[in-house]
């Protein structure tokens, strides 16, 4: 029986789940989540997820909601994307900074600059947001420095977390160029076996809806 992944292409935070789910070679298939027509507001979503978010997993009886807990579960049932033992708490603080510094500001900047109704979108408050990211790349692209991975010495869970934004092509303040070794890491998981863009991974795409 295959994984469900309840997601959408322009969501960073299910491409994190559905590219561990990729990465870990478990048999997954994407279904598509319509947010931008309300989708996860009614209330037969809600009834998988009653936060009315997405990503959501189904795997037989396990319903899982965020993509951390998510990616934690396919790399524990897969035995992939787990690093060495030791490594354990470190894959895990970097997981809770991408939830905390990246993922969270990035998602609603981009959200903001790029799929908000431009007179709804606050330039203070854009700015703002650009600053802290900016707080956060600096902290991602020193931890990289003489590294290929965040912890150990191949791609983990924690790697996939921190990149789920990084890839989008829409702006929200992030130039990979500026940061070096940023840039070094992106294409390294790139060049990793099965590595795809969000929305080659994902139905779902901006140009749907042109």
């Amino acid at each position: 029986m295959s994984i469900i992944l309840h997601c959408f292409g322009e969501s960073g935070n299910s491409y994190k789940a559905a590219l561990t789910l990729e990465l870990s070679n478990l048999t997954w298939k994407p279904e598509k989540v319509d947010f931008f027509k309300g989708a996860t507001r009614t209330s037969g979503f809600k009834s998988l997820n009653l936060m009315g978010e997405a990503p959501v997993m189904v795997d037989g009886e396990v319903i899982l909601t965020q993509s951390g807990a998510i990616q934690q579960y396919a790399s524990d049932k897969s035995g992939k994307l787990s690093g060495l033992t030791k490594d354990k708490y470190e894959i895990l603080r970097w997981m809770f900074f991408d939830n905390h510094k990246m993922s969270s500001q990035a998602g609603n900047t981009r959200f903001m600059m790029n799929f908000l109704p431009e007179k709804h979108r606050n330039k203070e408050v854009i700015h703002f947001m650009q600053g802290r990211l900016s707080a956060a790349y600096d902290i991602l692209n020193n931890a990289l420095e003489d590294k290929d991975w965040l912890v150990g010495t191949s791609i983990t869970i924690a790697d996939v977390a921190n990149c789920g934004y990084l890839f989008y092509p829409e702006p929200f303040g992030f130039e990979r160029k500026k940061w070096v070794n940023i840039d070094r890491w992106l294409s390294n998981i790139e060049q990793t076996p099965g590595w795809k863009h969000p929305y080659d991974l994902m139905p779902g795409n901006p140009s749907d809806r042109l």
